[in-house]
């Protein structure tokens, strides 16, 4: 795990200088070890130590280790294949790199380390951009060809592992984090106004090659992209993309057994370290069982868990995290933090993310993430993923609805709605609502969000603004698939996903631990997505239907049986409503006025009536405030 950084620059235009500071800022990624490259012409040079170069190289490329994987010096990097042909600046593990590495010593490779890096540069050599496809694992990282004279860019299947890059001046710049480019002395960061609505509607980040800067851009999930040094940037391409395909045939029981097999095979790889590893447990299904699966493969295994507890005990999990803590006997370490902590942290925290985060959830974990590292673990399991694969939030259960009512099956929709009234905190209403949401088309759901007090473009946002730069709200849910449930967790996978998977990386490489997320391997989810949609969401609205059966025998029947979805929560509305004296603060700064996107009258006003109990407190203040705070770190420019 590590964070990578670097310039593609013709003669001329080159900024070397700026190494150090880049370094630096990358240094929580990567606290263990640094290095850098420099290419000019056909020399190469490589070094720990800066030194100012006497020509300015035409390739810079920067590496920053957190060892985990051969934590001895020969995993060292920028590394080399032996040739000195190529080089790589790599950040991610691969998780089967013992399995690949046989098979190329069978093929007649030489290891020098027992690295996973060295696994991939030699799979490239001998595969090519085929390589990408063998791997289980995360990664993004670049990898300079001498002999072609180009650089390899390239992101794991589900972009676990972040990569963000721009062209300024006719130079290319790419790194781990946006912070990294901007420390290259690059103009000021402008908004892009279509991203900051799908934040402001929907918390959505992160999808896709866009980010709320205009300039920055990011290498889609599951792409590669080359550049070579004498003829430019190629454009992205897709080594592997999540599609349902053919509806397998197969029964319940066999599904279930697959997936027990997929699922541990995961875990197996997932332990691979050289370093203390833990594990988030939150008493949900998810890391419930990754706790549980760890136990049943490793009987005598020290696992050390670590658990958010809030101060409300209608949002707290603790006596479910208590049940699986014993059954596991695993060392429990409990995380707290309060409204005070919260806004103590922010500034720090916004500096990690570089990008709002959707809500206060983030900080928990960012909690979570720093106990750990103070406990001297250096790796953690997580289950983040796995709601989007097996459809845990409850607006699947209106997309299973939608499901069963275009295809006009019309007794399973009928008992599907009679389900919700068994589920805490659902009921018909919410199910239908949610339903309407991928069946109404675009042109009638403007009416209907009226209807029920939630409009697309509410009275707090500037509609002129966005107008202007011709960006209308999208209806994201709505769909004309027949099978709703099954298009809609491929598209969470692809658009919702990615901003999770950002919090956990930021949060985790702040305490400089490595975060590994072992429900999404190709394998697992292509497996998943291709069963009936029954499978997944049960007939009786039962979530994770085929997983709960798989895990029978590992997991306490307690947490496979629990019906209730609290998720990863925090008081938020508690939380803000004690901060109140900072909400106005915020919301009446300098740089609050000065922000386009926001009618600050109407958010003041929607801000007295939750605070005093007249409107229900939802996201949308966080990310008012989130946006806020942004514009003033980062110092956004609205044009």
């Amino acid at each position: 795990m590590c964070g990578i950084a670097g310039f593609i620059a013709p003669k001329g235009k080159r900024k070397s200088s700026c190494a150090p500071a880049v370094l630096q800022c990358l240094e929580h990624r990567g606290p263990d070890d640094l290095g850098w490259l420099r290419l000019t012409g056909a020399h190469v040079e490589l070094g720990r130590e800066w030194t100012a170069p006497s020509v300015e190289p035409e390739v810079l490329l920067l590496h920053r280790r957190l060892s985990i994987l051969d934590t001895s010096p020969s995993g060292w990097q920028p590394m080399a294949t032996r040739d000195g042909r190529y080089y790589i600046v790599f950040n991610g593990e691969i998780y089967n790199y013992v399995e690949i590495r046989e098979e190329l010593q069978g093929l007649g490779y030489h290891f020098a380390s027992r690295s996973d890096t060295e696994v991939l540069l030699a799979a490239y050599a001998q595969w090519g951009t085929q390589a990408l496809r063998r791997f289980v694992g995360m990664f993004a990282f670049a990898l300079l060809d001498t002999q072609r004279r180009t650089i390899l860019f390239a992101r794991d299947f589900f972009g676990i592992k972040p990569l963000y890059y721009l062209s300024q001046d006719g130079v290319f710049y790419f790194g781990s984090e946006i912070k990294a480019l901007l420390k290259f002395g690059l103009s000021k960061p402008k908004a892009n106004a279509e991203r900051l609505l799908f934040y402001l509607r929907y918390g959505m980040t992160d999808f896709g090659s866009q980010t709320l800067l205009s300039h920055v851009q990011q290498l889609p999930a599951a792409h590669y992209l080359e550049w070579s040094l004498d003829r430019g940037q190629s454009e992205p391409r897709s080594y592997w993309s999540l599609e349902p395909g053919e509806e397998l045939d197969i029964s319940f029981d066999e599904a279930a057994r697959r997936v027990r097999e997929l699922f541990l095979r995961s875990i197996e790889l997932h332990l691979r370290t050289d370093v203390p590893l833990g594990s988030a447990l939150s008493g949900g299904i998810d890391s419930s069982s990754i706790v549980m699966a760890i136990r049943h493969l490793d009987s005598n295994a020290d696992i050390h868990a670590f658990s958010f507890i809030p101060e409300d005990n209608a949002i707290s999990e603790e006596r479910w995290i208590d049940i699986v803590a014993r059954e596991a006997k695993v060392h429990l370490h409990a995380v707290r933090a309060t409204a005070n902590d919260l806004v103590a942290e922010l500034d720090t925290m916004m500096h990690f993310h570089d990008e709002p985060f959707g809500s206060t959830s983030a900080y928990a974990q960012y909690q979570v993430f720093r106990a750990a590292r103070a406990s001297g673990i250096k790796v953690m399991l997580d289950g983040q993923g796995a709601d989007e694969i097996l459809g845990g939030y409850r607006c699947y259960l209106g997309a299973r609805l939608a499901s069963l009512v275009r295809q006009r099956r019309w007794t399973e929709a009928f008992r599907l709605i009679q389900s919700f009234s068994r589920l805490d905190g659902f009921g018909s209403f919410q199910g239908l609502a949610h339903c309407a949401d991928y069946l109404l088309p675009p042109s009638w759901q403007w009416a209907a969000r009226k209807f029920t007090g939630k409009e697309a473009l509410p009275q707090w946002l500037n509609h002129q603004w966005f107008a202007e730069r011709g960006v209308r709200p999208q209806f994201v849910n709505y769909t004309t698939e027949k099978n709703v449930l099954k298009e809609s967790l491929v598209r969470s996978v692809k658009e919702s996903l990615p901003s999770l998977l950002r919090y956990e990386d930021r949060n985790s490489m702040a305490a400089s631990v490595e975060s590994r997320v072992p429900f999404l391997t190709p394998d697992l989810v292509s497996f998943l997505a291709k069963l009936p949609e029954e499978y997944v969401i049960a007939p009786d609205g039962t979530s994770k239907a085929v997983f709960r059966t798989a895990m029978r025998g590992i997991v306490p029947d307690a947490i496979l049986d629990r019906r209730d979805k609290i998720g990863f929560a925090t008081p938020e509305s508690r939380w803000l409503k004690l901060l109140d004296g900072w909400v106005r603060t915020v919301l009446e700064s300098e740089t609050a006025h000065h922000v386009p996107f926001l009618n600050l009258g109407a958010a003041c006003k929607e801000w007295d009536a939750i605070r005093k109990g007249r409107c229900r407190l939802d996201f949308r203040v966080w990310r008012w405030l989130n946006l806020i705070r942004w514009t003033e770190e980062l110092g956004v420019v609205y044009s």
